[in-house]
């Protein structure tokens, strides 16, 4: 009885192991960066080149910040109002603030604020829920007190 032929691994079951492997990579790393790209907006500055010669500016400003000696605690309210309650600082300051998604998902809100009491600031409109970069400033006139707090 004559025996049955052994498969043998020729050069065509090579190419299929090497396009199956390399094709199944590709496929993952496409994947992956069609959501990496869909759930992030990709801007974080307009123009880095200039960014970066502003940047030793920022960094003068958050000097003279600190300088000033304003204690700032930023917090939110169930209704998704903020509160600012400020220490150190004069009298009537003016607070205003921008709410940036991190994500840019949604589109900034600037707020205002009215001054319910001796350094207490609470936010005229509401903040939805999420996550949020506030950028927070605070002007006595003659000089500005500026912040970034994460919110989530």
């Amino acid at each position: 009885m004559p025996s049955k032929p052994i498969c043998r691994f020729t050069g065509w079951h090579m190419t299929a192991i090497v396009v199956a492997f390399f094709g199944t990579v590709a496929a993952v790393n496409f994947t992956m960066a069609s959501y990496a790209s869909s759930t992030f907006g990709g801007v974080v500055v307009k123009n880095s080149y200039v960014a970066s010669q502003k940047f030793n500016g920022w960094l003068e400003e958050a000097r003279e910040s600190e300088a000033l000696g304003w204690n700032v605690v930023t917090t939110w309210r169930p209704d998704g109002r903020l509160v600012v309650s400020v220490d150190n600082a004069p009298d009537h300051i003016v607070a205003q603030a921008t709410a940036r998604h991190p994500l840019g998902r949604k589109p900034d809100r600037l707020l205002t604020f009215t001054r319910l009491g001796e350094g207490t600031y609470l936010s005229d409109e509401s903040l939805p829920a999420g996550r949020w970069t506030l950028r927070l400033e605070l002007s006595d006139g003659s000089a500005t007190w500026r912040r970034e707090d994460h919110l989530s």
